[in-house]
């Protein structure tokens, strides 16, 4: 798994590219009681915002980590927001994307790397 310093997880599976939140975000964030999805088919450059996250204590969005299309999203998220909190690093995935460029994946931080900018 990789790491961007927004505290998402980024995750290959195959040829696609899974993004979540770290734990630290969700605990950060408090409550999540809604979450808003990017269109499937979406292209996306690095850095765009493809997903609101309304908690309790605030709103925040999580940008796109690399350029790409979106080709799923997570649907459990509108109806058990909470999962965000529950599990974030699992079943709380927000969007598989893939992306022209996979060896863009080592310009992020690994666990170890991530661990040392949260402590």
């Amino acid at each position: 798994m990789k790491y961007t310093e927004d505290h998402e997880w980024l995750r290959v599976e195959g040829d696609l590219v899974v993004v979540g939140i770290t734990e630290y975000a969700a605990q950060q964030l408090g409550d999540v009681v809604f979450v808003e999805l990017p269109e499937v088919e979406t292209q996306v450059a690095q850095g765009d915002e493809v997903v609101v996250i309304e908690s309790v204590k605030a709103a925040s969005d999580i940008s796109a980590p690399l350029e790409g299309e979106i080709v799923a999203v997570n649907d459990k998220l509108g109806d058990n927001p909470g999962l965000v909190n529950e599990d974030p690093l699992g079943d709380a995935w927000f969007f598989k994307m893939k992306v022209e460029d996979m060896s863009a994946l080592d310009d992020f931080m690994d666990e170890d790397e991530y661990n040392e900018s949260i402590a």
